[in-house]
């Protein structure tokens, strides 16, 4: 995107939407965080657009190979570059940080693909600015499924929204990055997963801390997506989000229950070479020996890091409550 396009888009009767906004916001600094990687092909309209409904925009360009980066200043954007790729999620954090220290009262996230409008932006915040939510969720389908969302991720979503759902309550769409914080929650938001799971996290982060949590709708498009490559990439990350999700919230499950069955598998064969030991069968082999013994130890293993993990999980929920 050259300067001259950049100009074009930046002036107009945009100016008159950035007037009404600027209302709408009272007086309440809003700072809209965006995470982005080669992303030089869309990065400059969405700034220039976002900038019509926030007071600064920041970047976190997270060592990208093209111009993202110099794209982004042009637009107005305040740019944070990482040295190296460090993923979404620390680049969030990064960006989260510099705008509660840059004074922000309100802090947007969303997608620098494109896929987020943001005229949606003014609606995304007025639960906070009028004091009636801490964190608010754009949901895709509050009312209705979005259909512009290709077939693929309303089935992942949907089935990481009955896990996360399971943990935190009734929240319709938990994998839009699209959302909106009050700058009081810093302390409570937590960027510590890198894939699909990272959206999740933080809603029901938000949730085990208690605070207030308003969905509304918004769009969802999705033409600078690779149709191509990102179902297989999606699918994984979905199954990644679950097994994730089954390993922390319900150790039992995911340790001790296979663990168990694999220590009694273990100890059976064990009595049964003990059986022919006594008995002096000499069809023992080294092989039944090695299994005898890896199925035991891990099965052990297994079932005391489930016990173990179940109980820690308990005890944090406690002194949350």
């Amino acid at each position: 995107m050259n300067d001259q396009l950049l100009m074009e888009i930046g002036t107009g009767s945009i100016i008159n939407k950035k007037n009404k906004c600027t209302i709408s916001r009272a007086s309440k600094n809003v700072i809209v965080v965006l995470s982005a990687y080669n992303e030089e092909t869309s990065i400059g309209s969405i700034i220039l657009l976002t900038r019509l409904y926030a007071d600064r925009v920041i970047m976190v360009d997270d060592a990208s190979s093209d111009q993202t980066a110099e794209i982004a200043k042009k637009a107005g954007a305040e740019v944070i570059t990482n040295k190296t790729n460090k993923g979404k999620s620390a680049s969030l954090e990064t960006g989260f940080k510099s705008a509660v220290n840059l004074g922000a009262d309100i802090i947007v996230t969303m997608d620098s693909r494109g896929r987020h409008n943001p005229d949606d932006i003014p609606r995304l915040i007025d639960p906070i600015v009028t004091g009636t939510a801490d964190v608010v969720n754009g949901t895709r389908y509050l009312n209705s499924v979005d259909r512009n969302i290709p077939v693929y991720r309303r089935v992942g979503q949907t089935i990481l929204g009955r896990f996360s759902n399971k943990k935190s309550g009734k929240i319709r769409d938990y994998q839009t990055p699209f959302r909106a914080f009050a700058a009081s929650t810093k302390d409570m938001i937590h960027f510590d997963v890198n894939d699909l799971a990272k959206e999740d996290e933080m809603l029901v982060n938000a949730c085990k801390s208690g605070l207030r949590i308003k969905e509304v709708e918004i769009g969802t498009h999705y033409k600078f997506e690779d149709r191509v490559q990102a179902p297989g990439k999606y699918v994984l990350g979905i199954l990644r989000g679950v097994v994730r999700d089954i390993e922390a919230n319900k150790p039992l499950y995911f340790y001790a229950v296979p663990g168990f069955a694999l220590a009694t598998c273990g100890f059976y064969m064990g009595l049964k070479f003990l059986e022919d030991l006594v008995f002096g069968i000499e069809s023992l082999h080294l092989w039944y020996i090695l299994i005898m013994v890896f199925l035991s130890v891990a099965g052990v293993y297994m079932t005391v890091t489930g016990i173990v993990m179940h109980s820690m999980a308990e005890v944090a929920q406690t002194e949350a409550t």
